[in-house]
């Protein structure tokens, strides 16, 4: 008897395979693999062709496709590998929204953790003001938005976040400078420095205006609602920081801007 001559039992597939037989029992109840002959008192037997199959189906569920993807696949000629093809692309999509959303997670508990490691005996209240501002966040960001977000910060990169983050304190820092000296939005230095500010925000947007159009809605509406919340929880963070100073900082910008316009 040749290889492709053999037959296997359902035990000997599930042992070969690693299935469970009842797995296999489902896969053809579904049509999915079903045993190709049975004996003259009924037991299935598996060719080599089932195997093969078989064998394609475990490395396609590996990959994340449902069965009913997977028996799409599997159902078209060999040669034609246009469906398999739309389907790992959009299963690539989706991990890589995943990724996304996995690095928008371990920001938000890397900045929790950071509060409670920061004193020996951290402070309850301000902890659950934390957790709460991070419920007001989602409300005024949908799922959908919050996803365009991780999706913008994962193409962006750790390395440039946190090159970004810099340069965000280094201009609030020089911002806050100007402001308690006096100096007046019109300056040419705080001129250069609300071009930057504004160019550096740019940087963060995606390109597609009607979404970015949306976040930036969004964000104005959080800073109306929990601008004072949110200026607390950033000034525990930052030393040189005080709770009232980003609201004026804001306003600061705010102002340059409309002096540059000639709208002030």
């Amino acid at each position: 008897m040749t290889e492709n001559d053999r037959r296997w039992s359902i035990g000997e597939v599930a042992k070969a395979s690693g299935v469970t037989i009842r797995t296999l029992y489902h896969y053809e109840e579904i049509g999915l693999v079903p045993a190709s002959e049975r004996t003259a008192s009924g037991h299935r037997r598996y060719t080599e062709a089932d195997l093969r199959r078989l064998y394609r189906v475990r490395a396609l569920r590996g990959l994340g496709l449902s069965l009913e993807e997977i028996a799409g696949v599997l159902d078209r000629p060999g040669d034609d590998l246009t469906a398999l093809r739309a389907l790992l692309g959009a299963q690539l999509a989706e991990l890589d929204l995943r990724a996304a959303r996995i690095g928008q997670l371990k920001e938000q508990i890397s900045g929790l953790l950071w509060m409670l490691d920061k004193e020996v005996m951290p402070d309850p209240e301000k902890f659950m003001a934390a957790l709460e501002l991070h419920s007001v966040y989602e409300s005024f960001f949908g799922q959908e938005l919050r996803d365009h977000l991780a999706r913008r910060r994962a193409e962006i990169g750790e390395e440039g976040m946190a090159g970004i983050r810099a340069q965000w304190l280094d201009m609030l820092r020089e911002a806050r400078r100007h402001l308690l000296d006096g100096t007046p939005v019109d300056d040419p230095r705080v001129q250069t420095l609300a071009t930057r500010w504004e160019a550096m925000a740019a940087g963060l947007q995606s390109g597609d205006r009607q979404v970015d159009e949306r976040v930036t809605a969004a964000g104005m509406a959080l800073w109306r609602s929990s601008g004072p919340e949110l200026s607390a929880q950033l000034s525990r963070q930052i030393d040189w920081l005080d709770a009232g100073d980003l609201p004026a900082l804001m306003d600061f910008f705010e102002r340059a801007r409309k002096a540059r316009e000639g709208t002030g």
